[in-house]
């Protein structure tokens, strides 16, 4: 309550005042206006009384106090006196309080004048401020509107550009990345009867208003107020091309405040026909096409520029509401629309009546266009994509709402080649058909750039990519990498040391060779050559496991393992990655030199400027000597050893590569090919994703090793390759290895001639190749040892002997050797000499 009274106005106090002075008694009443005369009195006397400048004036107290001083001090008052000073001389006439009251009245008038002149005032400046406040903030205000635009608009925005391209070296786009996908044109590219269908059906006042059409706004407030709902809207092209580029589709006041601001800040930075250009480029028209160009292509199969006159009519049309008027889904609505559109051109005399009539009369005719994506890119767009983002910081996202042109390393032949043999189930052998995997990449052994790449049989883009994920264990494709190459760096191990090649256990576990026979010993180059599981655990052992794990860490492995086994092997706990084992090869056929492979070459940015390009790193992993010896020796795996599957006419060089199944029992888990050409380095793998008991493949390392070759082959026969290795002219030549016959035609003649009349002769089959030397051995008689009686070298195959007794029979035989594995042959079968 004492709120409330608090807030009532002057006025009504003094309302209240009076109704309270009603209620006195008279006796009060009159009493109040004798006091009020006597306060009166005393003040006109008061002024009359003026004193010097000096003087101040005193209240009856301070008088009465300042007597009582007085007479403390010792002065004599008698009680006449003291009446005198307390008690007014004498009654007031009639005549003197007439007066008074006359003098009273005209106070009270002068302070009520007084009073209404302050109040007038008071509420004078109440008005004059409140109304510049008000001022103040609608000036804020209007400044804001018409200023404040610039404070919503995104400047990246107003750059309209067409979607991010992902393309081959050569220009030809492979793929488009956007959230909107639209091609945007020049105005002076769209033809006239273009524009004017957009500008007549929505918003004919274009060209004349200034970004907000205020009488479009009252009228659409007025059909709303009238229908009692949202029925027409207001927005101008400028506000819609606000709306679409900067703000979302919120229906509030607040949006709408935006879109205006905003539009009138284009109005101010913008030509007409600049915002037009902008707006008709943005626009969606439904079926994720947005701008006109994207729109011609997909519903006419044709540029803008190209458009009839009721096909932009149309296109004008759809926008309203691009589902609802789809000429897809809704031929008749679209054509209604479109004759409405028509029929505002007429209106407004942009076109003829016959010009409409003719154009009405026509059915709707589209041409609808697919945007189909060719499936043997999605691998290499995938690895682009990744690529932008972990080495240039471009992420995904940026990529498909700014403009940038990717320019790859793809070779669409070979790359299609690749894809299409992927294709064939009978490369992927398996009790379980459907879910056989497999991956191939493959660059170019000079740069490093990938020119081919297949993540998967049916791998769709942003799938599990098999190139670049681990897929399994690289069984005896680690071999060269792993074990041999880092043999030969040591300086104890040349390509003809001899190595055992004997069954044996390590970590408590048998390694066998994958056809079960065991040579006793063998040179490193056919260890290599047949895959000698024996022999590679052997020499990895002997040189340390660590000599091993230090070259792969240089080609980026990260074996966790400690076992010789299981390294030599390729039996690792970590699965591996195509793109890994490609980049490893391409040492071996580049001076023992890695480079990073890469599919990226250049990226563009919206302005054409180069905003990244390929700068592969390189690191030096094996010497340019031991690179070429391991060259050689793959060569001849792939012409005589466990890759000769399949054919391919040209050099190449490789290794297989099997794992067994879990399972065991003669069951496949992986199979992979890991080669290059004088030109190319390729990674090829099979297996599943998933290992299981169910799934397994039947057969090895025969179907990548065949697969790989076709794909070659096929490369070969549409573009031209190189055909045959260079030898680097810092390297020695690596011999070809020696292969020691088996002889089993030794034979013993007689011969007449020389001092000795008749001699014996051993004659045998030659082998063709001169370096083998064969020593002839006379078998000890009685147990004595047998004796080495001879050589023959030069490709020779016979030899005579001079030194025997008439009448005395003798045997002999052949052992081949090989001087430059110093490797001893079998022994050849025995013949007699006797006469």
């Amino acid at each position: 309550m004492g709120s409330d009274s608090r807030k009532r106005r002057r006025s009504d106090r003094h309302k209240q005042d009076e109704i309270d002075e009603k209620r006195t008694s008279r006796s009060e009443r009159h009493q109040h206006k004798i006091s009020i005369l006597h306060k009166t009195y005393e003040k006109l006397v008061n002024h009359s009384r003026v004193k010097n400048d000096n003087k101040t004036y005193k209240t009856r107290m301070e008088r009465h106090e300042a007597k009582d001083t007085e007479m403390a001090e010792g002065e004599q008052v008698n009680d006449q006196d003291q009446t005198r000073m307390y008690i007014p001389a004498r009654k007031l006439t009639e005549e003197e309080t007439a007066k008074m009251a006359k003098v009273t009245e005209t106070s009270e008038d002068e302070v009520e004048e007084q009073t209404g002149k302050r109040r007038f005032a008071f509420k004078l400046r109440h008005y004059l401020m409140s109304a510049g406040v008000v001022f103040v903030l609608a000036l804020i205000a209007y400044t804001t509107i018409l200023y404040g635009g610039k404070l919503f608009v995104d400047q990246n925005k107003l750059m309209i550009t067409p979607p991010t391209t992902v393309e081959t070296e050569d220009g030809e786009i492979i793929w488009y990345l956007y959230d909107e996908y639209r091609l945007p044109v020049d105005l002076e590219e769209m033809p006239d009867h273009v524009r004017d269908a957009f500008v007549a059906i929505e918003d004919k006042r274009f060209y004349s208003h200034g970004g907000v059409d205020v009488r479009s706004v009252f009228r659409a407030l007025y059909k709303d107020i009238v229908a009692r709902d949202k029925v027409e809207g207001a927005s101008t092209i400028t506000q819609q091309l606000a709306k679409n580029l900067f703000l979302s589709n919120e229906k509030s006041w607040l949006r709408k405040t935006k879109e205006a601001m905003i539009a009138l800040y284009l109005e101010r930075e913008f030509t007409k026909d600049e915002i037009l250009e902008m707006y008709l480029n943005i626009i969606y028209f439904g079926e994720g096409q947005y701008g006109v160009e994207a729109a011609a292509n997909k519903f006419f199969y044709k540029s803008v520029e190209d458009l009839s006159l009721e096909e932009g009519a149309m296109l004008a049309g759809i926008i309203k509401a691009p589902n609802g008027y789809s000429p897809i889904e809704h031929p008749e609505k679209a054509r209604e629309r479109r004759d409405l559109v028509i029929n505002r051109m007429l209106e407004q005399e942009l076109i003829s009546e016959e010009v409409a009539s003719e154009s009405q009369s026509k059915e709707v005719s589209l041409n609808i266009s697919q945007r189909k994506y060719n499936p043997a890119y999605h691998t290499i767009v995938d690895m682009a994509i990744q690529e932008a983002e972990e080495l240039y910081g471009i992420t995904a996202e940026e990529l498909r709402q700014n403009r940038y042109r990717i320019v790859t390393s793809l070779d669409e032949t070979i790359q299609q080649v690749a894809y299409e043999q992927f294709q064939y189930d009978a490369y992927f052998p398996g009790n379980n058909m459907n879910d056989v995997e497999g991956s191939f990449v493959m660059m170019k052994e000079e740069t490093g750039e990938v020119v081919a790449a297949i993540g998967g049989r049916k791998f769709q883009f942003q799938d599990f990519n098999r190139v670049m994920r681990p897929v399994g264990p690289p069984g005896s494709t680690m071999k060269p990498i792993g074990v041999y190459a880092p043999a030969l760096e040591t300086g104890d191990y040349d390509p003809f040391s001899i190595l055992p090649d004997e069954l044996q256990d390590w970590d408590d576990k048998p390694v066998r060779n994958s056809n079960n026979q065991y040579d006793g010993s063998v040179s490193l180059y056919n260890a290599l050559k047949y895959s000698k599981n024996t022999s590679a655990v052997w020499l990895l052992d002997d040189i340390g496991v660590e000599k091993g794990r230090e070259y792969l860490e240089k080609m980026h492995f990260n074996v966790a393992d400690e076992s010789a086994r299981r390294i030599a092997l390729g039996d690792l706990k970590e699965n591996i990655s195509p793109f890994d084992m490609m980049r490893s090869y391409r040492t071996f056929i580049h001076n023992g030199e890695m480079i990073e492979p890469y599919v990226i070459k250049e990226i563009y940015n919206k302005n054409g400027d180069i905003a990244a390009s390929a700068n592969p790193e390189t690191e030096k992993v094996f010497s340019s000597q031991v690179a070429w010896n391991i060259t050689e020796m793959l060569r001849t795996v792939v012409s005589e050893g466990t890759a000769t599957s399949g054919y391919y006419p040209y050099e190449l060089a490789g290794k297989t590569g099997t794992t067994s199944h879990p399972s065991g029992e003669g069951k496949i888990q992986d199979a992979w090919f890991v080669g290059y050409t004088p030109e190319y380095v390729s990674a090829l793998w099979m297996g599943y994703d998933k290992v299981t008991d169910e799934n397994y493949l039947t057969t090895g390392s025969r179907m990548p090793t065949e697969l790989t070759k076709k794909i070659m082959t096929e490369v070969a026969n549409q573009k031209e390759v190189k055909e045959t290795f260079s030898k680097p002219e810092d390297v020695v030549a690596l011999a070809d290895p020696i292969s020691l016959p088996k002889i089993d035609t030794l034979s013993s003649t007689f011969v007449f001639g020389g001092f000795k009349i008749l001699k014996g002769k051993l004659e045998w089959e030659s082998a063709k190749d001169a370096r083998i030397i064969y020593r002839i051995y006379e078998v000890g008689k009685n147990g004595a040892e047998d004796k080495k009686i001879g050589e023959v070298t030069d490709g020779e195959s016979s030899f005579e002997i001079d030194k025997f007794l008439l009448f005395q029979t003798k045997q002999y035989y052949v052992v081949p050797y090989d001087p430059l594995a110093e490797l001893i042959g079998e022994p050849s079968n025995t013949v007699e000499v006797s006469f």
